[in-house]
């Protein structure tokens, strides 16, 4: 397995590990997927990937493909979008070049083929909501690249958004964030946990979006937000564990899957791994 498989199986790692109220992990699995649906996802999904010979488009099909035919569900369609990308970015990635200018290179020159691999992807995941506007839909051929398609569908999809920002919330907002809770807690999970419950407090979740509307959104930006409040008070965020309980109970109990937050909590370790690299 290549080094940069191995980062992306570890950033997979600490989002299972990371208590995320709502979402799969160890604490408490949920939405008929346990934690095994996505260990073996993450496992299947790495060598796609990070195949030097695909482009981008067919890193995306073939990494949902394998997880599909490995566990036959959608567990990681989001982290495949956001994590293809800055994997592709390592390859361009010269020393003057931040990993972030690198990505904005692999976005810029997305082709229509990308997309059309992109959109039989998403159909192949069959996430609930997802995928036809007026202007494209993914089960018909793609007629524009795919930085197009996702600029398209950013108004409604934040994983969608980070294409066409260059992954502004992931670099000037996750990233920093997730640097500064590592040192003050010492613990990548508990980072991974204050990035999530940070994000969710300040930006409304896409999978929740599209099967709710905003009927949940203040009361989740509500909720994360008197959780953000508690772990800045504490220097050992075990003490809050029984509130993180709580509310993953609650959120399940109504259905409720932060799963475009958690997508980005994986991009966003990731990210911090790859910007390491020498």
């Amino acid at each position: 397995m290549t080094p940069i498989a191995e980062l992306y199986l570890q950033a997979c790692e600490v989002d299972v590990l990371a208590f995320k109220p709502g979402n799969v992990s160890v604490y408490a699995e949920g939405h008929d997927m346990t934690v095994a649906d996505f260990r073996l996802s993450a496992e299947v999904s790495a060598e796609p990937l990070c195949n030097a010979n695909y482009t981008l488009g067919e890193k995306i099909y073939y990494a949902v493909k394998a997880t599909r035919e490995a566990v036959g569900c959608n567990t990681n369609l989001g982290i495949i979008l956001l994590c293809a990308p800055l994997i592709q970015a390592v390859a361009y990635k010269e020393p003057r070049l931040t990993l972030r200018q690198a990505l904005s290179k692999v976005l810029d020159e997305t082709t229509i083929a990308d997309a059309d691999w992109v959109f039989k992807a998403i159909t192949l995941a069959s996430p609930g909501g997802l995928g036809s506007s007026d202007q494209q839909d993914v089960n018909e051929v793609a007629s524009v690249t795919l930085l197009e398609a996702m600029k398209i569908a950013s108004a409604k999809d934040r994983i969608a958004l980070q294409y066409i920002t260059d992954y502004d919330d992931i670099f000037n907002f996750s990233v920093l964030r997730y640097n500064a809770a590592s040192s003050r807690f010492g613990d990548q999970f508990w980072a991974a946990t204050s990035v999530y419950v940070d994000m969710l407090s300040q930006f409304a979740d896409s999978h929740i979006e599209r099967k709710y509307g905003n009927q949940y959104s203040e009361m989740v930006a509500s909720k994360m937000a008197q959780l953000s409040e508690e772990l800045s008070k504490t220097d050992n965020p075990e003490q809050i564990k029984p509130l993180l309980f709580c509310l993953d109970q609650e959120l399940k109990s109504y259905g409720i899957n932060p799963g475009t937050t958690a997508d980005m909590i994986v991009a966003t370790v990731l990210a911090t791994f790859l910007e390491d690299l020498n």
